[in-house]
């Protein structure tokens, strides 16, 4: 007998009955482990998973999160951070190796948060979102204030309080959970709504009271960073206390101590600016009194060192009265000249001989007006006659005669002459014009009969 078919022999597994019946016991005996240690060897895969290495001063294990619950995590993984990690303990078959499935990932303290944000500011700066150049500047005036923050508590009391007093604003808040996983994800869509809302903000206050750095910690998101830096509107942040710094101030356009400090960066101060036109009104109302007073005197010292108006015109007014005298002297000598030469060229005409001139043009006008008026009075007669009779040929030429004499013209539907009775159809349709007026009818379509020598009834056409 062979040794496998002895009873005393264990039963050979293959394989991979052995890898998954190991990878069942490693799962059943480790179904849930938190685990601590440094992360190395952190690979983000282009399907969304991600590979990595959790170690410590004497170990390594081999781990993955499967992509579903890369967004669950509540920080990014990266490298060198010392988290504690939840899961379960598993094999892969096909390399016989173990590894640890992670579900939730946190850090393993404070330093482990302040390392992380460190590298995150680093990379951030480096591709320039904490530049001066990119900030936009804070409107002076606004006419409408965006605020996202909670809608409860005394951060959104002060700064409604703040701009009540300081500038008639119109306030828009948008209530957001300031604290949690679900916090960084509702300031971005509350920064995204304002841009699509009517009437758009001019500037946004996003606001936070004082808290530990885990409670803050959610405003130093990178997709909020870059959502803020993505922002056509200026920003203003206000998160935490003075001493309390995130991720949000760096890439905002302003930073606030305070939410009270940032309604105050938002709004002048009306009272203010009423004071300063009316001090501006007045130094312009001294300004101007003092010019005008400085033109007048200029004015006065300039007019005494003028001469009067009447020494400035004495001579002229002499050279004009003389010439004035020579003038008329003259022109009465001229026009005397003048008499004598018009004189002695018309002492020669002779006015009778254009009297004898007129009375024969005058007698040849009455032979001409005798023989006009019988010439005009022909031609009249003439053209009366032949206007009559061009009237005559009218009226017996007009369609409208045969009508006196009890006869009728037919038309159509569309207004045409009817000029046989092979034209009208069967059932057509017809009008039918006396001298008195118009009646509509039907053809029948029947002929007429022929008319009896004898005279009888005659038969309708229609």
């Amino acid at each position: 007998m062979s040794d496998e078919s002895s009873p005393g022999n264990a039963p050979a597994y293959s394989v991979s009955e052995l890898a998954f019946a190991l990878k069942r016991t490693l799962e059943d005996a480790y179904g849930f482990v938190r685990l601590r240690g440094e992360l190395s060897k952190v690979t983000h895969h282009s399907n969304g998973h991600v590979y990595l290495t959790i170690k410590d001063d004497k170990a390594a294990i081999d781990g993955v999160v499967w992509r579903g619950s890369v967004s669950r995590l509540q920080m990014r993984p990266d490298q060198g951070l010392e988290v504690i990690v939840t899961g379960k303990i598993t094999t892969y078959p096909a390399s016989s190796k173990y590894q640890m499935v992670i579900e939730t990932m946190e850090a393993a303290g404070v330093g482990a948060l302040l390392a992380q944000l460190e590298r995150l500011k680093a990379r951030l700066a480096d591709e320039g979102l904490f530049d001066a150049a990119r900030k936009k500047p804070i409107p002076t005036m606004p006419a409408v204030i965006g605020v996202i923050t909670s809608p409860t508590g005394a951060v959104i009391r002060d700064i409604l309080h703040r701009i009540r007093d300081r500038w008639p604003a119109h306030v828009l808040v948008w209530p957001v959970v300031v604290q949690g996983e679900a916090a960084a994800g509702q300031v971005t869509a509350a920064l995204k709504g304002f841009h699509s809302f009517l009437p758009r903000p001019d500037v946004i206050i996003v606001a936070r009271g004082g808290g530990s750095v885990e409670d803050l910690w959610c405003f130093n998101d990178e997709a909020l960073a870059r959502a803020v830096t993505a922002s056509e509107i200026p920003l203003i942040s206000a998160v935490g206390h003075e001493t309390d710094t995130t991720l949000i101030d760096f890439v905002s356009d302003r930073r606030a101590p305070t939410p009270t400090a940032a309604a105050e960066m938002a709004t002048p101060v009306i009272s203010e600016l009423r004071a300063g036109v009316l001090g501006a009104a007045q130094r312009l109302m001294r300004a101007g009194g003092r010019i005008i007073e400085d033109r007048r005197q200029r004015l006065t010292g300039a007019a005494r060192g003028l001469p009067r108006h009447e020494d400035l015109l004495a001579l002229p007014s002499q050279r004009f009265d003389l010439a004035a005298g020579r003038l008329s002297a003259g022109l009465s000598r001229n026009v005397a000249v003048h008499e004598q030469a018009f004189a002695r060229v018309a002492s020669p005409l002779k006015p009778g001989l254009l009297l004898r001139h007129a009375a024969v043009e005058g007698e040849r006008l009455g032979r001409l007006s005798a023989r006009l008026a019988p010439s005009v009075n022909r031609t009249l007669a003439t053209a009366s006659e032949r206007l009559t009779s061009l009237e005559k040929l009218l009226r017996s030429l007009s369609p409208d005669g045969p009508l006196e004499r009890g006869f009728a013209r037919v038309h159509r539907a569309d207004g045409s002459l009817a000029r046989s009775a092979k034209s009208l159809g069967s059932g057509e349709t017809v009008e039918l014009v006396f001298a008195d007026g118009r009646r509509g009818a039907v053809v029948d379509g029947v002929k007429p009969a022929r008319a009896k020598p004898s005279g009888g009834d005659q038969g309708s056409l229609f």
